[in-house]
């Protein structure tokens, strides 16, 4: 029997390698998420290194959870020198990962924080609860234990960082319904009527959009709860931890490897793999400690670039934002209903002593995180005063270097950060930021504007260059045409475009150059079209035929072909223009008959109900019947002349379109939703990007497109404005 026994511990303890690889591997897809977030931070120039890959969630949770193999393994006996280093370095990893995603409570809203925070703490207590575990049945055996000071401080740097995420997520929710207040008013302030008179009166300048995107930007950014959590002294305090913690992981492995010359002493179950452990988890701290000590260190920048020296009762003046949902909670009745009123004076009561000393527990954290970034920044602050005095030397010496050039290129930067230093949203309490972070933040709309310049639509562009004075506008539908239905369903302005480019791909003997080009381009000037369109029908009313516009394109432009027509084999046969446009007409007019005779729904009667083919072959219909009553009596022309003059048409119609690219821009920049609002930005400013040459080219056009916005959103009215200025 006791054979026996043995056997089956061996076959138990057979696959125990490969479960430490798995923990290894969860361990190794944390630090490189950790270290992509690091990359990002610095690619994108943010040096509070928002949480992007690595973030507190779900999956985050349950991946760390398989790194705390060995720490909460009570039962494996871990004596060999690289055992116990391997629970050194999963203590330090963990408390890594938590000074890593602190930010990322920013991006959550409060459900998320409260289900996170809770989760997180659950298995950062149930690590120590092993610990205590551990250290109290094996208390006997303690003279003789490896690295026990070190696993013991490890463990404490982590209920540290575990204390840091929890005041820091008790924080949140009051700052963002400040900052979320703050942006709103600011938005007003930050209204750039100026730039509305001018695209009025004609004398738009692109200089002025970038000026108002960079004041947005400036605004979303400094309100991102992620930077304002990056600024707070919890994440510095948390990013010291991280560095200390670090600094013990180092201390262990250089102790490790002189006393035993390796990391190859394992005499665990684990074996071979505990190696693997310790190196995955050594390279998650060491790239995971990067951005919270940048934070830290940029934190004391912040202080020694202060203007006016603070007292040190304001240092550790406590705002309202940290206790603020405490206080709240405290002071609010009772979530359940009870009737006895003895029973809800008691609960009340209770309730209340709870919260106030959680109240007194949140503000000696706070104040312990303030001295922990006094004292570091006492410590820190000579040096970067050095490194002050070195930059402001060489800075010196090159504005000698060239006086003139120098001196007009600083005073522009220092307006600039005038100007814009009015943007900059704070909490109260807050110390301003230094004016080179302000700059650097509108780096980030340059760097954008020119990332869109690169990706402009150059085949759209040459398809602009043919526009006209906007009168054909008035060929595309006017009412001499006889409706084939007692209503007409409402015109957008990519239906039109698509259905003129249809028509001209049917046209014979038209180069077959000419006709990719003419395609690629309406690609092209499509993705803005829709672009406006979705932002222009507030009210919805142009879905159906937007949705209609959108699915007749994919046929024409993959497939060459107008709802199962091909229009290649009509260009083929048709022996003159005429012919082509009556069949492409007759086609239409035969679906809309099919289309009248096949539903009975009275609520086909509303255009807004019908189908995309029904109000796609309506469309066609009537442009066909329009160009056939406008070329009647000329229709022998040359079929290249008429393919000219459709494609000056749909020139035309987009150009009258992208009129509406700037008010699109402008109401990027204005939306009021705080949760989108750096993405609203961030897309306003690659679509300035690029469209800013179309801007320049519809600029030369400013005296026929001047006209009230409101005439200028959708194409009935542009033509309604054409007829009555009688152009």
């Amino acid at each position: 029997m006791p054979g026996d026994v043995s056997d089956i511990e061996r076959r138990l303890e057979a696959p125990m390698p490969w479960i430490g690889m798995y923990v290894a591997v969860a361990s190794m897809i944390c630090s490189l998420a950790m270290a992509a977030d690091t990359l990002h931070g610095f690619r994108s120039k943010k040096q509070w290194f928002p949480s992007k890959y690595f973030s507190l969630n779900a999956t985050s949770l349950t991946l760390l959870a398989v790194a705390m193999k060995l720490p909460v393994d009570l039962t494996t006996r871990m004596y060999a020198a690289t055992d116990r280093l391997a629970k050194v370095c999963s203590l330090a990893f963990m408390s890594t990962a938590m000074g890593n995603f602190m930010t990322s409570l920013g991006s959550m809203d409060d459900k998320d924080i409260l289900m996170n925070t809770t989760a997180l703490a659950i298995l950062v207590v149930t690590v120590v609860a092993n610990f205590c575990v551990q250290v109290i049945q094996m208390r006997q055996f303690l003279d003789g234990r490896k690295m026990f000071a070190e696993e013991i401080t490890a463990a404490g740097f982590m209920l540290l960082s575990l204390l840091m995420v929890i005041s820091s997520a008790i924080m949140v929710p009051a700052t963002k319904t400040y900052l979320e207040s703050k942006y709103h008013e600011m938005m007003k302030m930050a209204s750039d009527e100026q730039i509305l008179e001018s695209m009025e009166e004609g004398d738009f300048i692109v200089d002025k959009l970038r000026h108002m995107m960079n004041k947005y930007w400036v605004m979303a950014e400094t309100s991102s709860p992620q930077f304002v959590i990056a600024r707070s002294v919890t994440c510095t305090a948390s990013g010291i931890i991280s560095m200390m913690t670090a600094l013990v992981l180092v201390q262990a492995e250089i102790k490790m490897v002189m006393e035993y010359k390796g990391i190859d002493i394992a005499a665990s179950t684990y074996g071979w793999s505990t190696k693997w452990i310790v190196l995955a988890q050594s390279f998650g701290v060491a790239v995971g400690t990067i951005a919270p000590a940048i934070r830290c260190f940029n934190a004391i920048k912040f202080k020694c670039s202060e203007n006016g020296k603070r007292s040190f009762r304001d240092e550790f003046k406590i705002d309202v934002y940290w206790t603020q949902m405490m206080v709240e909670w405290r002071e609010s009745s009772l979530p359940m209903q009870i009737r006895d009123r003895k029973w809800r004076k008691f609960l009340h009561k209770a309730k209340g002593l709870i919260l106030s000393y959680l109240v007194g527990v949140q503000i000696l954290i706070v104040v312990c995180s303030t001295g922990v970034r006094y004292i570091f920044f006492c410590v820190a602050s000579p040096v970067f005063s050095c490194f002050h005095c070195l930059r402001k030397l060489k800075s010196i010496f090159n504005s000698s270097q060239s006086q003139v050039h120098g001196i007009s290129e600083s005073q522009t930067e220092i307006q600039t950060e005038i100007d814009l230093s009015r943007y900059v949203l704070l909490l109260e309490g807050e110390a301003v930021l230094p004016q080179k972070i302000q700059v650097n933040i509108c780096k980030e709309v340059d760097k954008l504007i020119r990332t869109g310049k690169k990706q402009k639509p150059e085949n759209l562009i040459s398809l602009l260059h043919k526009v006209g004075n906007f009168k054909v506008l008035k060929e595309v539908d006017k009412n001499q045409v006889a409706s084939l239905h007692s209503q007409e369903p409402p015109k957008c302005w990519s239906l039109p475009l698509v259905t003129l480019t249809s028509i001209a791909i049917a046209l014979p003997n038209i180069p077959k150059k000419d006709v990719s080009w003419l395609i690629r381009s309406v690609d092209e000037g499509l993705f803005y079209v829709k672009l406006i369109e979705k932002t222009m029908d507030k009210k919805g009313n142009l879905v159906n035929s937007r949705n209609a516009a959108d699915v007749i394109w994919v046929g024409v432009e993959l497939y060459r072909k107008w709802q199962d027509n091909d229009l290649h084999e009509t260009s083929l046969k048709g022996r003159n223009s005429k012919e082509t446009l009556q069949e492409l007409s007759n086609k239409a007019e035969q679906a809309i008959v099919d289309f009248k005779r096949e539903v009975k729904d009275f609520l086909m009667e509303n255009p807004l109900n019908w189908p995309v083919k029904a109000i796609a072959a309506n469309s066609m219909y009537r442009i066909c019947q329009r160009l056939l009553k406008a070329y009647e009596g000329d229709y022998l022309q040359a079929d290249e002349r008429l393919f000219k003059q459709l494609t000056n048409m749909i020139a035309n119609i987009m150009a009258a379109c992208l009129t509406n690219l700037m008010r699109v821009i402008i109401i990027k920049c204005h939306r009021k939703d705080i949760k989108m609002k750096e993405k609203n930005v961030r897309q306003a400013a690659l679509l300035l990007g690029e469209t800013e040459e179309i801007l320049q080219i519809l600029k030369q056009h400013r005296t026929t497109t001047r006209s009230d916005p409101d005439e200028s959103e959708f194409i009935e009215k542009w033509c309604n404005l054409m007829i009555k200025r009688k152009i």
